[in-house]
């Protein structure tokens, strides 16, 4: 099973046709076939279910069977599902292929250590030029991490508009692709040209050495061809983000702090990420900026089945992302299709066995923003912010776009759109006065 799972090749449509109708049969035993039709009914609604989305509808069937411990479907779905999956075949033949790793692992009680084989092999893969042109090419066709990035700088700038000293604090694994913008933003201000000290907090300790040293020597001669002052420091070593301090930071008392927060707050655990929040607001910024991914893996992880249809709907809209961006046989794609295994397997295989700094547990931004308004208030972005993120949509593939926050909304901050789905969400806060008072007392 495992040999053939990692080696299977590309099938035929006619293949994936008669599976499909092969496992509706199976299931609903009494109903009729349609002559020269490509759709088939639901055995349990009776609505059209289209052979073009054959992955999903046996993924979900086999995660029922999982749920359900049905051995007899369970073997039948995995053989099936592995006699069509290849990482190297269309959209669903992907997804399968993925889920199905994750699914055979659920199964088999081997999340764990299919979760390290596939940590260990990326990370001995990884080096800083592969990464840094994986990040920069996948900001080039797809807005996915650059919307982000825009806006978090808009509402920096905003909140720090006029100070003359400058600590960002930033709480992300994006290489700091983010701040060369910024610093061309600072080096074009009307007044004095501030001076700006970036700490960058890595929780990932392969990262420190090998990419951080790279990292600072970029950006430092960058900030020298800016004209903009400028000092880099990198936080190391940390267990849990719980343990950030003013004295770590080494925040200074007439620094303007800015806190950036890029997918960071994910990997926190649940139970804890209240305790980091008021580690943030302790710090006493300007401003905090989260952007997280639309998805909620959190009211779901107790429920397998909610969970696995929440991680099957998010990463179905990521892959088929992936497809509209990248050519078929990009690299650079099936490079980024790798790295979701790992969260696939993470979420569905393994979620409570592994500690802090490697979560995967995703929540919507109504989420976020109800743990954030217990300490912070919504910082709106100002109208340049927003037309900077409408000009960057403008460059991508249609299909993007952008959702700005409504009356009654409980969640404040904008959404990336993809096909109209919510994919990605940002935005920016600042603390509560009253919270401030609790906290000096």
């Amino acid at each position: 099973m495992e040999k053939s799972l990692f080696f299977s090749k590309p099938t035929n449509n006619f293949l994936v046709t008669n599976y499909v109708h092969h496992l509706i049969n199976m299931q609903n035993p009494n109903q009729q076939p349609h002559e020269n039709s490509s759709r088939s009914q639901s055995p349990e609604n009776g609505d059209p279910v289209s052979d073009a989305k054959w992955a999903s509808r046996l993924l979900r069937e086999c995660a029922t069977a999982i749920f359900e411990k049905d051995s007899t479907k369970i073997h039948h779905l995995l053989w099936m599902l592995n006699e069509l999956a290849s990482p190297y075949g269309d959209c669903n033949q992907k997804l399968a292929f993925y889920f199905l790793q994750a699914l055979f692992c659920k199964a088999t009680d081997t999340g764990l250590r299919c979760y390290k084989t596939l940590t260990s092999a990326a990370e001995k893969s990884k080096s800083f030029d592969s990464s840094r042109k994986l990040i920069l090419k996948f900001q080039e066709v797809s807005p996915w991490t650059t919307f982000g990035h825009v806006a978090s700088n808009g509402a920096i700038l905003e909140a720090l508009d006029g100070e003359s000293k400058l600590h960002i604090i930033d709480i992300s694994h994006t290489f700091c692709t983010q701040w060369p913008t910024l610093l061309e933003a600072l080096a074009t201000r009307n007044d004095e040209t501030p001076h700006l000290k970036l700490t960058v907090v890595v929780t990932e300790s392969t990262l420190v050495k090998s990419v951080m040293k790279e990292v600072a020597q970029r950006m430092e001669k960058f900030a020298r061809l800016m004209g903009v002052p400028f000092e880099f420091n990198v936080l190391g070593g940390l267990n849990n983000l719980k343990e950030l301090t003013k004295e770590s930071l080494n925040i200074k008392e007439e620094e303007a702090v800015a806190v950036n927060c890029i997918g960071a707050l994910r990997k926190v655990e649940v139970e804890e990420r209240g305790d980091v929040i008021r580690i943030l607001q302790s710090l006493n910024p300007k401003v905090v900026t989260i952007v997280e991914h639309e998805a909620d893996f959190s009211s779901t992880r107790n429920d397998f089945v909610k969970c696995f249809e929440e991680c099957l709907r998010f990463y179905t809209l990521y892959f088929e992302m992936l497809d509209e961006s990248f050519p078929i046989t990009s690299n650079e794609r099936l490079v980024i299709e790798r790295e979701c295994s790992k969260s696939i397997v993470k979420v569905l295989a393994c979620d409570d066995q592994i500690g802090e700094g490697d979560g995967e547990t995703r929540e919507r931004g109504n989420q976020w923003s109800e743990r954030l308004r217990e300490l912070f208030s919504p910082f709106p972005l100002n109208d340049d912010a927003v037309d900077d993120v409408r000009s960057l949509l403008k460059r991508y593939k249609a299909g993007w776009s952008l959702v700005l926050p409504q009356e009654n909304q409980e969640s404040p901050g904008i959404y990336l759109t993809w096909r109209d789905e919510p994919v990605v969400w940002a935005s920016a806060w600042k603390p509560q006065e009253k919270s401030m008072e609790r906290y000096d007392q």
